[in-house]
């Protein structure tokens, strides 16, 4: 069973978790990957490869999220989140003008240090593991892109204002840490109260089916997306001769009078059967054509 799986998941398991009730319903020894871990507060998208699916990941260009965030100010948190030991701080009096403009502050190339709650390695050990004890660590910041941050939604009826957003952001962007940078901006201290991923590269929410659903189904590859969905943008090439094709089915170099870029390209058989991912290499006139990775 080879591709992907655009799974809305539930709130309050780990990544892992998902790939281990999905087992008992797959072939044996099928190999399993995430696209990115979701923390377990967190719910909504997590595109998980199956099979020769796996071998594609490397070559997924597209990392980008949008998460639907919620922050809750007047608290801190030592996780950053609202499933942590929160403190208050007793400050909750903010202006709305000057919150749209601190979000403004957050947009563009901005450094984050990963929280100690994070998967993050330190000599040999995961930060979370380290937090657990008690030990916290100094951490390097790290340059993320948040492409935009849209004010959504501020409930400031509640004990403590609620204000939901919405960010377009780069691979390895920690939510808990902006909202909490932004709180300390502010003034009021702010915690990350719920989180939604609703797009992860090519993965959509409104396209996910809820793990219930997977859980239940009689015929899970109904749900199955092609293993070169979310690799479309690489340049394509189809070859129709036999003895091309067996020469990419073996890993051998094939030579094409089709015009490619220089760079990674994918290679079907007549346009319909992904045979390889290869490296294309050569002049205006011909190209050299050597697999990378084979999918027999």
């Amino acid at each position: 069973m080879h591709g992907f799986l655009d799974i809305n998941k539930p709130g309050g398991m780990t990544s892992y978790d998902v790939i281990r009730k999905l087992k008992p319903l797959l072939p044996r020894k099928t190999k399993m990957g995430h696209l990115g871990t979701l923390d377990p507060m967190a719910s909504g998208v997590l595109p998980l490869a199956l099979g020769n699916a796996t071998r594609i990941i490397p070559f997924i260009k597209n990392e980008d999220k949008t998460y639907l965030a919620t922050m809750t100010l007047g608290a801190v948190s030592d996780t950053l989140d609202a499933w942590g030991q929160i403190s208050y701080t007793g400050q909750t009096r903010y202006q709305e003008k000057d919150l749209r403009d601190i979000l403004k502050e957050f947009t563009g190339n901005i450094k984050q240090i990963p929280p100690m709650y994070s998967a993050v390695h330190h000599q040999g050990q995961r930060l979370y593991e380290l937090a657990r004890q008690g030990i916290t660590v100094s951490r390097e910041e790290r340059e993320v892109a948040i492409y935009s941050i849209d004010l959504l939604d501020i409930d400031n009826k509640l004990d403590l204002p609620a204000v939901k957003i919405r960010i377009d952001c780069s691979k390895g962007t920690y939510v808990r840490t902006l909202c909490h940078d932004i709180g300390q901006r502010l003034g009021t201290g702010a915690i990350l109260s719920n989180l939604i991923r609703i797009r992860s590269g090519d993965f959509a929410i409104e396209q996910s089916c809820t793990l219930e659903e997977l859980l239940h189904t009689t015929n899970i590859e109904e749900h199955l997306l092609g293993i070169d969905y979310p690799i479309t943008l690489i340049p394509a090439l189809s070859i129709e001769s036999p003895d091309d094709i067996d020469a990419i089915l073996n890993g051998r170099m094939i030579k094409t009078s089709t015009k490619l870029p220089d760079g990674i390209v994918r290679v079907y058989a007549n346009n319909y059967q992904l045979l390889a991912l290869a490296v294309s290499t050569g002049s205006s006139e011909q190209s050299v054509i050597k697999p990378e990775r084979v999918f027999k």
